[in-house]
């Protein structure tokens, strides 16, 4: 069996053992991080799209954090978005808010009907820096 080397950020452990899923797994120097929506603290969707954009990056963050990495360290990103012809510019325009300069990661934005009860997702892979590759 592999053992898993698996990354949690600071609380949120009940949602993450409710839904039977990892937050991110470090492998070969990769960070592989499930996919992060704007949840508040107690697990509900934050009802504001502009406002769940900006959780789920803070949430991302806290994952990267954990495992000693930043943004910065991201190479792909896939974006899932509800609506995505109403809902993806306005996501798209809080985008350089957590981005920062070039160059930038490569990403895909795939549009879906539902995302249990949210409107965005963001999922990466992350370069792990030297230090935390493990």
């Amino acid at each position: 069996m592999v053992t898993r080397d698996v990354v949690f950020p600071a609380g949120r452990h009940a949602l993450y053992e409710k839904h039977r899923y990892s937050p991110a797994v470090r492998s070969n120097g990769l960070l592989f991080v499930s996919g992060q929506v704007g949840s508040r603290e107690d697990g509900s969707p934050e009802p504001d799209f502009d406002q769940q954009v900006r959780r789920a990056f803070d949430n991302l963050n806290a994952v990267l954090a954990a495992a000693g990495a930043t943004f910065d360290d991201v190479v792909d990103v896939t974006f899932f978005i509800v609506d995505p012809a109403h809902r993806f510019e306005r996501a798209w325009n809080i985008v350089p808010e957590y981005w920062g300069e070039a160059p930038f990661p490569t990403a895909t934005v795939v549009g879906v009907t539902w995302l249990a009860g949210f409107d965005f997702e963001i999922k990466v892979v992350a370069k792990l820096p030297e230090r935390t590759a493990g």
